[in-house]
């Protein structure tokens, strides 16, 4: 049972990303979405710190704090600036956590002390035209050629896709879905342009192609025909990393929304003053209460291998739909400054909205969750 309380290490943790986020992550967030692009010190001094790797036994080169420990990471950057978040994320939780949880020992090691140090980045290529919230839909094609998989097709919406250097591609082969460690590099496979984004201007997006990609055989992540699992146990992780992205940036409104109130006067008197205004603050904090549990409570049962997937499902949906009615709040808080580009809340604003749509659109975890209710005939006890 997780007694709801942080260990010295994991405290030291928070400390060092916290420190790290507030004075060199956070006075370059507006720039980061201004220009849409992660600056490459930042990326690099993320890596030094451990960041990437943090999830990760340290056999693989990580430290060992595991899902708790880069939900700790995940909040307090989304604190921050809310596409270095995404960039770690994609990273992390989905790209290489990919070869992690599905992988041989022997592409472990080949891979995974590279990425859990920084010094190459990953990513997770599993959308598709067709093939988004149908994710079994897919029609990139990888067959076996004496001691190599040829891979044909087209990936849409990857989120480091134009710049990592290993990529978690799943393709379907003769047997279903399979995964497989892709390097760039290889010939005939090219990213597109990066996308043009409403929000998390600063993750850099892109469309993938594979036109008769050749990779040795033993890049398959696990068995032929089993990668729709993986990929799907995959999400799961970075459902919990998304909600503990979203808990940093409530958290952050709620502190911008406060000061705010007590420095605006309206009537004379600081607008803090007035119920309408309390009421609004009182509910972001509910709702960051509620999200806080939901994140931690749910990343120590992944931990104790405990998590039932409609656990991921429902911290993915009702952390981000509370991100979203927050910032709107903390909009409302600040009226025409709130709307301004001279204040974060309008980025913030902007940054909120792909969270209901992405690792699974809000629909499709409404849908894990009722098919789960509906098998435990309505009893989902966790105690």
């Amino acid at each position: 049972m997780f007694d709801f309380t942080f260990t010295e290490e994991q405290r030291m943790l928070r400390d060092m990303v916290k420190d790290f986020a507030t004075n060199e992550l956070k006075p370059l967030a507006a720039k980061i979405d201004e220009d849409e692009f992660i600056p490459p010190h930042i990326i690099k001094k993320v890596g030094e710190l451990g960041l990437l790797g943090a999830a990760f036994p340290v056999e693989y080169g990580g430290s060992g704090f595991g899902e708790i420990g880069y939900c700790i990471i995940q909040e307090n950057i989304g604190a921050a600036c809310m596409s270095t978040a995404t960039m770690i994320g994609a990273h992390v939780s989905i790209g290489t956590n990919s070869i992690f949880l599905g992988g041989s020992e022997e592409l472990k090691q080949k891979y995974l002390p590279a990425l859990t140090s920084g010094e190459k980045i990953a990513a997770f290529a599993l959308t598709e035209q067709g093939a988004g919230s149908d994710a079994f839909n897919l029609r990139t094609r990888a067959e076996l050629d004496g001691d190599q998989w040829v891979l044909n097709g087209e990936k849409l919406w990857i989120t480091n896709g134009p710049f990592a250097d290993v990529f978690a591609v799943y393709a379907r082969t003769r047997r279903g879905i399979t995964g497989f460690v892709v390097e760039k590099g290889t010939p005939g496979f090219t990213a597109g342009a990066p996308e043009r984004k409403m929000g998390i201007k600063g993750s850099k997006t892109s469309s993938l192609t594979f036109d008769n990609v050749r990779i040795p055989k033993e890049n398959i992540i696990g068995q032929e025909g089993k990668g729709f699992l993986v990929a799907m146990h995959t999400l799961d992780a970075g459902r919990l990393g998304l909600g503990a992205a979203c808990l940093g940036g409530m958290k952050e409104l709620l502190r911008l929304s406060t000061a705010y109130s007590k420095e605006r006067k309206q009537f004379n008197e600081p607008i803090a003053n007035f119920q309408a205004v309390q009421f609004m603050l009182a509910d972001m904090a509910a709702m960051i209460y509620v999200s806080e549990s939901l994140v931690y409570r749910t990343a120590a049962d992944y931990d104790n291998k405990t998590m039932n997937p409609r656990q991921a499902a429902i911290v993915k949906l009702v952390v981000s739909e509370h991100l979203s009615k927050v910032a709107d709040i903390a909009m409302q808080v600040h009226g025409g400054m709130g709307f301004s580009r001279e204040m974060p809340i309008e980025r913030f604003y902007r940054d909120s909205r792909i969270n209901r749509i992405f690792e699974g659109t809000n629909e499709i975890q409404k849908m894990i969750i009722a098919k789960d209710v509906l098998k435990r005939k309505g009893n989902i006890e966790i105690m």
